[in-house]
């Protein structure tokens, strides 16, 4: 197989980068002119004042889709273009930003392809993808935009158990991506547990998804780094939004409180505790397939009463302070909450009352401060806290069991950032974290209680080197940041690299490595554990049976763009060392070993896409190779990864007409891998299985379609309405295949189902 991969490696060089905008015309035109010619065109409307554009004259080139004109009228003139929705934009003048360091630290991250998949997603030439909720267009299966649904749509990205609280990247389980909200490490990303982002995409300004060449200021998340931030400037006049869907209702509101100070606000709560929808049957019988809420009491005949009541909701805010044009202040508060209530009553006391609870919620907040020491040198300095807790509480009539979780995350960094030229920066800094851990077990009968707490502080220092051309066809990065975690007297060293060359006019090269460390990750104790809803809880590395986990990685990949063709693809090979069998989700043989061993994964992402004025297509295909290896397990033999997903692909559609967008597409991957009983069972208290992982589920294949049309309510005041399907066809698609036994000692063969058709309609307005 590795060399098969090399041989891949080889081709690759000889596959199929794109300018980010076609050569303009030498003779330049006045602004107005050119926004006329794209008015007509489109079929769009800008509203500005005279004054704004009458000045500007620039060279254009009309051959330009909508969304690479206005990228580079911006960066030409200077000035904003709000999409108000499809058809309306407004062009107004842009306001100074004193937070000079971040403005700083994001002018190399020039973008090579706009519209990677759909708009508002772009590849920088420095590896990542950049997601802009704001003038995000539309994917199927989704009746408004949802951050981490959409990730999931990024080649190599999957969810094999389609939750977004475990998005699984390049062979990785969710905890080994690092998830940060305004550079505050999350622990908790879901709602309904893991079906629906926590995330307000209505607020958020960008989203950078990086899956290998991480920046050696983040440390942590062996997989991916995953930034989520809010506008970061002070805008010139209110803005409003408020909309609901079949679970929850939202809102936002960004208002200056001066010239110098802007307040951000959101807020969802759902309605399910009030009022039952489609959507919400389907949700809550994909959550309770399988878990022990389902069998529990499943006695036919019985006459039992169940009652269920769930409800989330979130909040931030955000407050913006320019102090002067060298200084500013900005402070983010954020919290996440999910309960379920489940109470079984038995009227004629045949069976024993018992009342569940299962919650789960965060709390987030820190406070940057941003100076600007000379015209080369700017300092950013933050203090910020992370506190995650999951709390289970089942009584029966007899028994009482509690079960508790939570993680305490207190950080302190002070970056710098050295603008040496036009071509080289220099970046450099030190981080601290303290992180603390506590696992709670609490039966009463018969008694028994277990509370453990364990901490890890850990000292990062890093320093980069960033290097951009002059034509931008040559980028290169190298950094290298070292770890102190005192709990084991370690230092690790993570060196991390990027380049990036465009040639031959359409084509771009890239080799991106990295090597990572990581100091906690989630494991299962038990599956029944927090009921199987939420099993997994938040684990510190240890000297025993909890190592640090260790990465190293590296790809290459090739893209071409041309009249609105993309061609691009990569390969990589990647190892995570020191993973436990405990934090896989074993449902055989090893479900309760101890061992501690790695992953290795080799693969390629293909992505075929073609934009048209109003159409756009893209096919995307992985393929991969993932294969575990723990010592003493399977008598020292590599077997498959439960995530080895061996073939992926996606094909999606959208058209736009005026206010009206269309989504339609087919997902389909190859079976994850299980284990079957043998057929042989010499002992009746135990089931004896085959090869672990040597089977597979039948393939998954699911198709989606969303709408969503536009709309001018008033004179300012602009609506939305959206519907969507997932699983058109409603095809029972099997993702996961466990065995039991039952109380009679027969194996029982156990189906996790994934969601069914699942409808959704949602209406905004935004003021």
């Amino acid at each position: 197989m590795v060399n098969n991969f090399k041989s891949f490696l080889l081709i690759l060089l000889f596959g199929v980068s794109f300018h980010c905008y076609a050569q303009t015309d030498n003779e330049k035109k006045p602004l107005s002119e050119i926004l006329k010619q794209l008015e007509a065109k489109f079929d769009i409307r800008f509203s500005y004042a005279d004054e704004t554009v009458k000045t500007i004259n620039i060279a254009f080139d009309d051959a330009l889709s909508l969304e690479d004109a206005l990228t580079y009228l911006e960066e030409k003139t200077g000035l904003t273009f709000n999409r108000l929705n499809n058809r309306f934009i407004s062009v107004e003048l842009r306001k100074p930003d004193y937070n000079s360091s971040n403005n700083n630290l994001q002018q190399l991250d020039e973008v090579f392809i706009q519209n990677y998949l759909t708009k508002g997603l772009a590849k920088t030439i420095n590896g990542k993808i950049e997601i802009t909720p704001q003038k995000f267009g539309i994917l199927p299966g989704l009746s408004e935009p949802d951050i981490l649904q959409t990730i999931q749509t990024l080649p190599g990205i999957i969810s094999v158990d389609e939750r977004i609280s475990n998005i699984n990247i390049r062979g990785g389980t969710n905890d080994q991506n690092l998830i940060l909200y305004e550079g505050i490490r999350m622990y908790q990303t879901g709602h309904f547990f893991g079906l629906i982002s926590a995330f307000n995409p209505y607020l958020t300004e960008k989203v950078d998804v990086t899956v290998n060449g991480t920046r050696a200021k983040y440390g942590s998340g062996v997989s991916s780094a995953i930034s989520i931030e809010n506008s970061n400037e002070i805008g010139d006049k209110p803005e409003s939004g408020a909309g609901f869907n079949l679970l929850s209702v939202d809102g936002f509101s960004k208002f200056q409180l001066s010239k110098k100070t802007e307040l951000q606000l959101s807020a969802r709560r759902s309605y399910t505790d009030a009022l039952l929808t489609p959507t919400y049957d389907t949700y809550l019988e994909r959550i309770f397939n399988n878990t022990q809420l389902e069998n529990l009491y499943a006695t036919p005949g019985s006459d039992v009463q169940q009652n269920e009541r769930f409800f989330f909701y979130d909040a931030s805010l955000k407050f913006l302070y320019d102090i002067n044009k060298n200084s500013s202040i900005r402070a983010n508060l954020l919290t996440i909450f999910n309960r379920l209530d489940y109470d079984i009553i038995s009227p004629n006391n045949s069976l024993a009352t018992t009342e569940s609870q299962l919650s789960q919620r965060s709390y987030a907040g820190n406070i940057n401060y941003n100076y600007k020491w000379s015209e080369s040198t700017n300092m950013s300095a933050q203090l910020s806290c992370s506190n995650y807790r999951l709390f289970g509480e089942n009584t029966l009539t007899t028994q009482e069991l509690i079960q508790e979780n939570e993680v305490v995350d207190v950080g302190a960094r002070v970056d710098f950032l050295r603008t040496v030229d036009k071509h080289l920066n220099l970046n450099f800094g030190y981080q601290f974290n303290e992180v603390g851990v506590s696992n709670l077990e609490d039966v009463s009968n018969p008694r028994f209680r277990s509370s453990v707490k364990e901490v890890i502080r850990t000292h990062g220092i890093y320093t980069e080197a960033e290097f951009t051309s002059n034509s931008k066809n040559t980028y290169a990065r190298i950094g290298l940041r070292g770890n102190y975690l005192d709990k084991f007297s370690t230092v690790l060293f993570e060196p991390r690299f990027v380049f990036s060359q465009k040639f031959l006019n359409h084509f771009r090269l890239e080799l991106l490595g990295e090597v990572k460390n990581q100091s906690i990750n989630q494991i299962i104790d038990l599956q029944q554990d927090f009921f199987g809803i939420e099993k997994r809880r938040w684990q510190l590395a240890n000297t025993s049976d909890v190592p640090i986990l260790k990465s190293n990685q590296f790809s290459v990949g090739l893209n071409y763009k041309k009249k609105g063709w993309l061609i691009s693809a990569e390969g990589y090979i990647k190892n995570v060392d020191g993973i436990s069998t405990r934090s896989q989700g074993f449902q055989n043989q090893f479900q309760l070993a101890r061992a501690i061993g790695d992953y290795n994964i080799k693969g390629i992402d293909i992505l075929f896409n073609k934009q048209f004025k109003n159409f756009g297509a893209w096919l995307s295909y992985s393929y991969s190779k993932n294969d575990y290896e723990f010592e003493f397990l399977n008598n020292n033999q590599a077997f498959p990864n439960n995530l080895d997903i061996t073939h992926i692909l996606n094909f999606s559609t959208t058209y736009e007409i005026e206010n009206l967008k269309l989504s339609a597409g087919l997902n389909w991957h190859s079976g994850k891998p299980y284990t079957v009983p043998s057929i042989n069972q010499p002992n009746k208290n135990t089931i004896e299985y085959n090869s672990p992982n040597a089977e597979r589920l039948p393939s998954y294949l699911r198709a989606d379609a969303s709408a969503r049309y536009s709309f001018q309510v008033a004179d300012d005041v602009f609506g939305e309405v959206g519907a969507s399907v997932w699983n058109l066809l409603d095809r029972e698609n099997v993702i996961n295949r466990f065995y039991t036994l039952n109380s009679g000692s027969q194996i029982i063969e156990n189906n996790e189902l994934a969601l069914g058709l699942t409808p959704n309609f949602s209406l905004r307005l935004k003021f």
